[in-house]
């Protein structure tokens, strides 16, 4: 089977974007999928994306982490996939799209795309915990996946691979696990991240959901007023806003950039 393919990336968060919309993609072949996302080997990417039929939305987004499980949302995967369905007719440039997270509304502002986020959840403030041998003071909140923030006082010292991966599979957070970020503030409406991502098992140079969870996590705590500007480990800077109510945050965004790579085709034997 032959089967075209898109390679995209987000704030160099890179994916590989699929128009399935003849449901034919072999999606559960994970071993295959793995080995597409490879590095070395294969095409190299931190997710695949599929373009699938929705009844209700414009269309569906399904996600799969580069080991090859399905993942509920990613923040980066979802500018892209609202780039590529406009731009190959599939939906307008103000769209919505159905995740396993939820609906998400999107809308393509020139080099930019900026998404309505589903709704955060779970959130748990000021928790403890001991992780890779130190008690760790962090904040968490569902903002599409499950994400940890702990603010530091220098992100170029953190050990993130360590104590993301510590973080990521500690029993507060069994069965699904979570993500991990470490945030330092700069400025009265910005900060910078670097993020362990669950899935990827390394750090990686951008999260989506990671920054929207940043940005909400520090904007509840008020060290930073919404619209934060927030710095990814890849230098670009994407943008959340949001309208805090009560113990939460409503009216959730994320601006950033969405870039076009190059296109080929897959062999799946």
């Amino acid at each position: 089977m032959q089967i075209a393919f898109w390679k995209m990336h987000g704030a160099s968060n890179d994916f590989i974007l699929v128009d399935d919309r003849s449901l034919t993609f072999p999606a559960t072949d994970r071993a295959w999928l793995a080995a597409i996302a490879a590095r070395r080997t294969g095409i190299g990417a931190e997710g695949i994306i599929l373009i699938q039929p929705s009844k209700q939305a414009h269309f569906r987004m399904r996600f799969f982490n580069p080991d090859g499980g399905e993942a509920e949302m990613c923040g980066n995967g979802a500018r892209c996939v609202a780039r590529l369905a406009h731009d190959l007719g599939i939906a307008p440039a103000r769209m919505s799209f159905d995740t396993i997270a939820g609906r998400v509304g999107a809308e393509i502002i020139g080099e930019q795309v900026r998404l309505n986020m589903t709704d955060p959840k779970d959130w748990r403030m000021d928790r403890e915990l001991t992780a890779a041998g130190q008690a760790i003071r962090y904040h968490f909140v569902n903002s599409g996946v499950p994400h940890v923030v702990v603010p530091v006082d220098s992100l170029d010292t953190v050990d993130v691979q360590a104590l993301g991966s510590a973080i990521r599979y500690h029993k507060d957070f069994a069965p699904a696990g979570t993500n991990a970020n470490f945030i330092h503030v700069t400025g009265n409406d910005s900060l910078r991240v670097r993020t362990y991502e669950r899935g990827v098992e390394a750090e990686t140079l951008a999260c989506g959901t990671g920054i929207v969870a940043c940005g909400l996590i520090a904007a509840r705590l008020g060290l930073v007023r919404p619209p934060v500007k927030i710095t990814a480990a890849s230098g670009d800077v994407l943008e959340v806003a949001c309208e805090l109510s009560g113990d939460g945050a409503r009216n959730v965004t994320l601006t950033g950039p969405a870039v076009h790579v190059f296109r080929g085709t897959l062999n799946h034997p």
